[in-house]
């Protein structure tokens, strides 16, 4: 659990000593698809040496906050995260390396998170999030503190930053002060108490097959299966051996809150401090003992998807009119889109909107004369400096814009206004895409409707 405090039960002998020196195993590439599944993400981190990893895959969170969120994380920890080399970077050799080093009475650290926010389980089907990972090599005494984490946390968060547990949280990987154990635990519901127990959650423990958890790499997986939209299930895994299942029906009515938003992202650092190894520990952890500069080492994180269907973020939309088409000249609703990347559908408009989010709306006839421009209906509750470009482009996300206009606060997420752009000359019938572009990570618009004018 990574935003508030928390005892589990462990049933594991504590008692180890000293930094184990082993060789570690050879880097591996991301694994092939499994048949059946589709491979939604990955990255293999096989930048050259002192790198930090791809802009586009990971946002770098710095310092001891989100902006206006909980101080130290929410947990207590004691670490500054940062985005240098020292802390973050690849390694030249397909791993990337998080390090928390101790600079006189501090300590930093690093953690990233995905850019996308929309990794979910289709309707009908199963999301499989993985990732091989070598814990921090240090056991005993020295431990005091660490705490490893490979995590997701619900969409609704990012931005808002006070709307936990409700938004669901997956620990996939967890461990504190070195001890041979992977935790998987839910948090969900209300803080405290609730369906999850906050602040507490619904977790498992056990030891790593084989080798421990710090001496050598391990595959950790986390499966949300929707096969059964009534009776859905959460499950953990560490090396494809099952130590922990949450049913939907131990969560109740709470389920729909942290599976119906756009989705979550996958988070991965190292801590040192805080509530939950200080629980483990008996008392304020790191101590003199801690050991500085001893790392984690993620091999590949890897999002696959099985089966078909509309994502629970998002409902069926609208049908376009009959024939397929859609009259350019009169209004599109926003949420009556035909597909989506990133997009919440918040019933009458589309929200949540940032940077590589897309709608897509098929059927659109423009006739036989260009529009002169297009107008889209926004509102805009994003901080100051946030802002970004709503883009028209035709059949293909990624074709030319053929018109945008920039967005920023309007006074608030559903405070409208209708902003026209220019458009370049279109006739026909295509299917239109409204992009959003965003030198910022941070939602940054609404839209509830748009159309084009002669």
């Amino acid at each position: 659990m990574r935003l508030r405090s928390r005892v589990l039960p462990i049933a594991l002998a504590l008692t180890v000593t000293g930094v184990v020196a082993v060789t570690v195993s050879a880097n591996a590439a991301v694994p092939s698809t499994p048949t059946g599944w589709t491979l939604a993400f990955s990255d293999d981190f096989t930048g050259a040496n002192n790198t930090l990893p791809s802009g586009a895959n990971w946002i770098i969170d710095t310092g001891t906050s989100y902006p206006g969120g909980p101080a130290n994380w929410g947990t207590g920890e004691v670490q500054s995260f940062t985005n240098s080399t020292s802390n973050l970077k690849q390694d030249g050799a397909g791993n990337l390396v998080i390090t928390p080093i101790k600079n006189g009475s501090s300590w930093t650290s690093a953690r990233i998170e995905t850019q996308r926010t929309n990794f979910t389980a289709p309707a009908g089907g199963i999301l499989r999030i993985e990732g091989r990972i070598q814990m921090p090599n240090v056991t005993g005494a020295a431990a005091a503190g660490y705490w490893p984490a490979f995590w997701a946390l619900g969409a609704p968060y990012r931005g808002n930053y006070w709307n936990w547990p409700g938004i669901g949280e997956f620990d996939i990987m967890e461990n504190v002060n070195g001890i041979n154990a992977v935790w998987g635990v839910l948090h969900c519901g209300v803080n405290p108490g609730g369906p999850c127990n906050e602040t507490t959650g619904i977790g498992a423990n056990r030891a790593c097959p084989g080798t421990t958890c710090q001496a050598g790499f391990h595959t950790y997986r986390f499966e949300w299966d929707r096969s059964n939209e009534s009776a859905q299930q959460l499950r953990w895994y560490v090396d494809g051996t099952l130590f922990h299942t949450v049913n939907q029906s131990q969560v109740g009515s709470y389920w729909g809150q942290m599976t119906s938003h756009a989705g979550y992202f996958i988070l991965l650092n190292v801590s040192m401090g805080g509530a939950f190894p200080n629980a483990l520990a008996g008392g304020a952890t790191p101590t003199g003992s801690t050991v500085s500069g001893v790392p984690m080492k993620v091999d590949y994180v890897a999002v696959w998807t099985k089966g078909a269907g509309t994502p629970p973020s998002s409902p069926p939309p609208s049908s376009p009119p009959p024939g397929g088409n859609r009259d350019a000249y009169t209004a599109i609703q926003a949420e009556s889109y035909n597909g989506n990347n990133g997009v919440v559908n918040s019933g009458t408009y589309i929200s949540a909107l940032r940077n590589g989010d897309w709608a897509r709306f098929d059927g659109v006839n423009f006739g036989s004369t260009s529009p002169k421009d297009f107008v889209a209906r926004v509102a805009s509750g994003a901080a100051g400096g946030v802002s970004g470009l709503i883009e028209v482009r035709i059949d293909s996300a990624t074709a030319t814009p053929i018109g945008s206009f920039a967005v920023a606060n309007t006074g608030g997420w559903t405070t409208w206004r209708d902003v026209p752009g220019n458009v370049a000359a279109v006739t026909g019938t295509h299917a239109v895409y409204l992009t959003f572009t965003s030198g910022q990570p941070s939602d940054f618009v609404n839209v509830d409707q748009f159309l084009f004018r002669h």
